[in-house]
């Protein structure tokens, strides 16, 4: 782990202000905010993450979950991940999000783990977890060596010549379905991003994972209100029951009447280089009979644009099925 400037923060400005001075002062230094560290402090010890300074943000006024006049919900970025997984409003009105949560890393883990953080949460992929090995996303123009590599748990979808790494968060997929929305304070100011705008696809600059400029911080995240008559589930289908990634998962909410699917919002974890809408499986779904059949057809569209690599073809097949499988649960 390299040496590095450490501040607590107490107040919003005081964080934004240290990560702005420093990165103007630097040239661009690399500044990272930290809470409850369950991924940056991983990174630091295997010199993948080398800030030149790190923030303590965990004394910020961002640990609360607040119904919104809207009837939405507004999800500080310091809220842990077992206190939103737990909260009685998630858990009625949100269930994909409760479950989402609740089938990522271990008890210990979302104890401190918190709602900004997983948004930033980085890849698995061995590659860019290794600085021995090449790795676009963590020095870019090394090249990718998960291209004919060791792929089995990368992405099919979204990827580029330059990067298959997949999002490993289950959280962002379920946020994702749910149509949430970021809200960042940074050097200019607030702004809110629509959760499919703040993930990048990799391109050519798998390195820019988000669109958060240098010394913007998370504040919290905006859940809309929940659609009357909707229904929601997660299914994560891993190599292990519990501590594991997803090989595939499925975030689904849909509304259904007389037997027709009125609306539906799908997003899918596991295949992605970012949690992937999959608008396409939308379309198809809605206006349809809530069918197996129906169900089929909107998870062909969903994948149809998959480009598998050398050892992870199999996941077409299992993401196929667990998007059916979560249809055929949610609609029951």
């Amino acid at each position: 782990m390299h040496t590095f400037h450490f501040l607590r923060a107490t107040d919003p400005s005081q964080a934004i202000g240290a990560a702005a001075r420093s990165s103007t002062a630097q040239q661009g230094a690399s500044v990272r905010f930290v809470a409850g560290g369950t991924t940056l402090l991983d990174l630091m010890k295997l010199d993948v993450e080398q800030p030149s300074q790190v923030v303590d943000i965990n004394k910020l006024p961002f640990n609360r979950i607040e119904r919104l006049t809207d009837g939405g919900l507004s999800v500080g970025a310091l809220v842990r991940n077992a206190d939103l997984a737990n909260d009685a409003t998630v858990r009625n009105d949100y269930p994909v999000l409760s479950l989402a949560l609740k089938s990522g890393a271990s008890a210990q883990l979302r104890n401190m783990a918190t709602t900004g953080g997983n948004l930033l949460q980085r890849t698995r992929c061995m590659y860019f977890r290794d600085t021995a090995m090449p790795c676009n996303k963590r020095q870019p123009g090394s090249g990718c060596p998960a291209i004919g590599g060791a792929n089995r748990t990368l992405a099919i979808l979204g990827t580029s010549e330059h990067c298959i790494a997949s999002n490993p968060s289950d959280m962002n997929v379920a946020l994702t379905a749910l149509g949430a929305t970021v809200v960042v304070s940074g050097p200019q100011g607030e702004r809110r991003v629509p959760i499919d705008d703040f993930f990048l696809l990799p391109g050519t600059t798998p390195d820019r994972e988000t669109v958060l400029q240098p010394g913007e911080l998370i504040t919290h995240v905006v859940l809309p209100p929940p659609r009357a008559g909707s229904r929601g589930t997660y299914l994560k289908l891993r190599d292990r029951a519990s501590y594991e990634f997803a090989l595939a998962s499925a975030a689904v909410v849909v509304a259904i009447e007389n037997g027709v699917v009125r609306d539906a919002r799908i997003a899918l974890g596991g295949v992605g280089t970012k949690p992937w809408h999959a608008t396409a499986a939308e379309t198809a779904l809605r206006g349809q009979p809530a069918t197996e059949a129906s169900f089929a057809a909107a998870a062909e569209a969903a994948l149809r644009d998959a480009r598998p690599q050398s050892e992870n073809g199999f996941k077409v097949e299992l993401a196929r099925r667990c998007l059916i499988h979560a249809l055929k649960t949610a609609s029951a």
